[in-house]
């Protein structure tokens, strides 16, 4: 085999980390200066990098480089440009946020592309060992990330409490590896799934345990949730919008993998697991958000909601119960960064606000962003005909096909519960008393509202592509 058909699987990696290090090489030359270049290329490389991605293996086939350890395939290509998507929409959002806060560095676009490798590299991953080194590159970027505003001690604990539980996580995960190693007798899945075809040694069980418990807590499931709050709040906003966003695709994306290519064999015994995580996650996302007076704890637990929902899918398993998950997570991140546009947009007397009860009287003061931010919020409730009502649907439907009945009728309840706290929000906006002057939506966040805005009303008249998107990604896997 050339060297060519060795990289090319992963040519859009191998230019991501050239391209990362070619701006940070700029930045550190010209400093602060180059601030603006250096984000305006980094959207411009990601673009790039998309474009790689879908021209890798276009025609569908399934490529394998590196021994086996790195696969390309269909629905490796969806959830890397969803990653890289979400990815440079954060970047663009961040620009007027950080100049006016005064936190604008030109370490930051390079940080989140370096973060977006990772994630390619965990979504590519065939082995424990892979997904291990793309999970830990994605995490060093997220925890630098979280503490980017040194001025700001909020900042700095939320980057100190990720640092310290993310290596928590990526310890168990480790372990759990070394445990399936030693008792399946091999790293890569296809190995894993051979070794326990026939019935799985309890070493195994537990070490799957373990993998769940790591992964769990990049997509913030109960129990591994309680870093998200905290971080949520204390990270600069389009921070918390890059982390309620990209690396929860990400990490769906490693979950569907690990579960259904290494231990197919073991569904029984993982399938409990995740059916806790699920219903823990959408009851602790439902009910400790009604209680919630920070807009972006509020989104915080909404996240964890809502990862609750998309592991109904797994859950299920199948066809349609995975392809369901990826519909899920494509309408959760753009409605996600939508809601997100207008927080990160929100500004009273020239200082941003967080509380919602500064959103009072919004619709009276700026009744676009009070617009944009209704419809995202009665989309994240599941409210039809929006996008996020048929989100929510397919997930539950296929839990009531794969006679997971009780898991669809926690989904249901805990829907209803979590609608409480969007609705209070919007009763804010509309029918409480302004609390002075709006500052203008930025045009680039105004733009990105815009689009998730179209994206969720219009979901009902043409939704064929996002469902042909998930089936194509699913049939690549079964």
């Amino acid at each position: 085999m050339s060297i060519w058909n060795t990289i090319a699987p992963a040519l859009p990696e191998i230019v991501l980390a050239v391209l990362s290090m070619a701006l940070l090489m700029l930045g550190v030359f010209f400093q602060r200066r180059a601030t603006e270049l250096v984000s305006t290329l980094a959207v411009l490389a990601l673009a790039v990098v998309a474009v790689l991605v879908l021209m890798t293996g276009r025609g569908g086939e399934t490529l394998t480089t590196f021994g086996g350890i790195f696969v390309v395939d269909t629905l490796a290509r969806v959830m890397k440009v969803l990653a890289l998507f979400a990815t440079a929409v954060a970047i663009i959002m961040s620009s007027h946020y950080m100049r006016l806060e005064r936190i604008d560095r030109f370490e930051y676009p390079v940080l989140m592309m370096l973060a977006a490798l990772g994630m390619m590299a965990m979504i590519s991953a065939n082995g424990l060992i892979a997904l291990y080194l793309g999970l830990e590159l994605q995490s060093l970027a997220l925890y630098v990330l979280a503490a980017m505003n040194r001025e700001s001690t909020r900042s700095s604990e939320a980057g100190l409490k990720y640092f310290v539980l993310g290596a928590l996580a990526s310890g168990l995960m480790l372990y759990g590896a070394s445990l399936i190693y030693g008792f399946a007798g091999s790293l890569g899945f296809e190995g894993i799934a051979e070794a326990v075809k026939g019935g799985a040694h309890i070493g195994v069980i537990i070490g799957v345990v373990f993998v769940l418990a790591g992964l769990a807590f990049k997509i913030s499931a109960v129990p591994f949730h309680m870093w998200t709050p905290d971080v949520y709040e204390g990270a600069p906003t389009p921070v918390t919008a890059f982390f309620a966003a990209a690396p929860k695709v990400a990490a769906i994306a490693v979950l569907i993998r690990v579960l259904y290519e290494a231990f197919p064999g073991m569904v029984d015994q993982w399938r409990q697991v995740v059916v806790f995580m699920a219903i823990a996650s959408m009851l602790l996302g439902a009910f400790a958000g009604v209680v919630q007076t920070n807009i972006k704890r509020l989104l915080a637990y909404s996240s964890i909601s809502h990862m609750g929902f998309a592991l109904i899918g797994l859950a299920a398993g199948g066809a349609e119960g995975l392809r369901a998950t990826v519909f899920y997570m494509i309408i959760y991140l753009l409605q996600t960064i939508g809601a997100f546009a207008v927080v990160i947009a929100m500004r009273r007397e020239g200082r941003a606000v967080e509380d919602i009860e500064d959103y009072s009287g919004l619709a009276t003061e700026n009744p676009g962003m009070a617009f944009f931010m209704a419809v995202m919020l009665f989309s994240l409730a599941g409210i039809p005909p929006l996008a996020g009502f048929f989100a929510k649907y397919f997930v539950l439907v296929a839990a009531i096909r794969a006679d997971l009945l009780g898991l669809a009728i926690v989904g249901v309840l805990s829907s209803v519960v979590g609608a409480y706290y969007y609705l209070r929000v919007i009763n804010v906006m509309y029918f409480h008393e302004s609390k002075g002057e709006v500052a203008a939506m930025p045009f680039e966040l105004k733009l990105v509202a815009v689009i998730s805005v179209i994206f969720a009303l219009g979901f009902v008249f043409w939704p064929q592509p996002v469902v042909q998107l998930a089936q194509a990604a699913i049939r690549s896997l079964l």
